[in-house]
C-alpha cells in the first residue's frame, strides 16, 4: 500500500530532530552511516505508526544544504510538511527560505510545531503564534494548526501525534501510476550484502527478482532484497523510504543523484523544458543564459536557463525556460525543481518539468 511521507522545514537548531526523537524514539541526526539494526538505517529518516494503523515515513532535515537536495528528492512522494519554529526565537531567515522551497516543490498539507516551549512565558508564546499565522498568511498552510511543544518535557507530542493521524485518516491513497522510480540518495556497500542503494520511491512499483537500470548511465542489475524501515519486502511501491539490495553491479558504478528505474521507461537528456517561478525577493531580474544549479532529483547539476521569447523575468513572475545541463539528466513530466544562483548560492526559484 501506498504510504505517507512527512517531511520537516525550519530554520537550523529549531528543534527538528529533537522533535522527531520525541514522536518517534529514533535518533536521525547519526553521524555513524551503517550500524547493526539493518540496510535502511540511514542519517535523516525515521517512522512512526499512527492509532489509523498507517505508518507515516519521517524524512528529518538538519541542514539548510541538505534540505535543499533531499527535500528535492522526495518532493513527489512527499505528502506534508512539520514546519518547524523555535518559540524562543520566532522566524528566522532560514524559516523564509525554506518555506520558499516547500512552495515551489508543490507541498500542499503541513502543520506548523512551535519547539522549545518551556524555555518562554506564555505571553512569549501568544506573539510568536501571531507573528507565526501572519507569515503562513495566504499560503497553504493558513489554516494549518499550531502545536506548541517541548522536546524536553514531552509535552504537546501527543497532540502533534493526534493531528498527523487526523490528516492520515483523511488521505485518499491512490497508488502512484507508472514505471518505478527512486532517486538515489545514499549508496554503500555491505558485507555479506554488496551494493545498497536508498531513497524516496517517487512512482510505480518493483519486486524482488526484477532489473533496475540506473540512468544516465544505462547499468542494469537484479534486485536481491528490498527493505521499507528495517522490514524485508517482497514487493514495494510510491511513498516509502526504501533500501535496495543489489547483484550484478558495484557500488563505484552508481552516484548519489542517479535515478533507479523500470529497465527503458526513461531517457536522459541534456535540454529540459519546465514552467518557472521567478521567486519575488529576488533583488535583480533574472537574465536570459544565467548560469545556475539545478536541484531535481537527488540530482545537483550545473545548467543554463533560457528564456522563451524575453530576455529576462521580473520578480515574481512565471516564465516558460529551457534548461540547458551540463550532463544528461532522466526526469518525468511533473517533476519538480528548484534553480538556485551559481555564486553565491541562494534559491532563485523553481517549478515543473513539463
Amino acid at each position: 500500500m501506498r504510504e505517507i511521507i512527512l517531511g520537516t522545514a525550519g530554520h537550523v537548531d529549531h528543534g527538528k530532530t529533537s522533535l522527531i526523537r520525541a514522536l518517534t524514539g529514533i535518533e536521525t541526526d547519526r553521524l555513524q552511516e551503517e550500524k547493526k539494526r539493518g540496510i535502511t538505517i540511514e542519517l535523516g529518516f525515521a517512522y512512526i505508526d499512527l492509532a489509523c494503523g498507517h505508518r507515516l515515513g519521517i524524512v528529518d532535515v538538519p541542514g539548510h544544504e541538505k534540505f535543499v537536495r533531499n527535500m528535492v528528492a522526495g518532493a513527489s512522494g512527499m505528502d506534508m510538511v512539520a514546519f518547524i519554529v523555535a518559540a524562543d526565537e520566532g522566524i528566522m531567515p532560514q524559516t523564509r527560505e525554506h518555506f520558499d522551497i516547500c512552495k515551489l516543490l508543490g507541498v500542499k498539507d503541513g502543520l506548523i510545531i512551535l519547539t522549545k516551549k518551556d524555555m518562554v512565558e506564555e505571553e512569549w508564546l501568544e506573539m510568536v503564534k501571531e507573528e507565526v499565522r501572519e507569515f503562513f498568511a495566504d499560503s497553504f498552510l493558513e489554516e494549518a494548526p499550531i502545536l506548541p511543544v517541548s522536546s524536553t518535557t514531552g509535552e504537546g507530542i501527543d497532540a502533534v501525534k493526534a493531528v498527523l493521524d487526523e490528516k492520515v485518516r483523511k488521505v485518499n491513497f491512490q497508488e502512484e501510476f507508472g514505471p518505478f522510480r527512486l532517486a538515489v540518495d545514499r549508496v554503500f556497500s555491505m558485507k555479506g550484502f554488496g551494493t545498497v542503494i536508498t531513497g524516496s520511491s517517487l512512482s510505480g512499483r518493483v519486486a524482488v527478482g526484477e532489473d533496475l537500470m540506473f540512468y544516465p548511465g544505462g547499468l542494469t542489475a537484479k534486485i536481491r532484497g528490498i527493505q521499507v524501515h528495517g522490514k524485508e519486502q517482497e514487493v514495494v511501491e510510491a511513498g516509502h523510504r526504501t533500501a535496495i539490495n543489489l547483484q550484478g553491479i558495484e557500488k563505484e558504478e552508481i552516484n548519489r543523484g542517479d535515478l533507479a528505474a523500470t529497465p527503458g521507461t526513461m531517457q536522459s537528456s541534456t535540454l529540459l523544458d519546465a514552467d518557472f517561478h521567478f521567486l519575488a525577493h529576488n533583488s535583480r531580474k533574472l537574465k536570459n543564459r544565467t548560469q545556475v544549479r539545478l536541484h531535481v532529483g537527488t540530482r545537483e547539476i550545473l545548467a543554463r536557463v533560457i528564456l522563451m521569447g524575453k530576455d529576462t523575468v521580473e520578480p515574481g513572475e512565471n516564465a516558460d525556460i529551457q534548461l540547458i545541463v551540463q550532463d544528461p539528466v532522466a526526469v518525468w513530466p511533473g517533476d519538480r525543481f528548484v534553480l538556485r544562483s551559481y555564486s553565491p548560492v541562494a534559491t532563485l526559484g523553481g517549478g515543473v518539468i513539463l
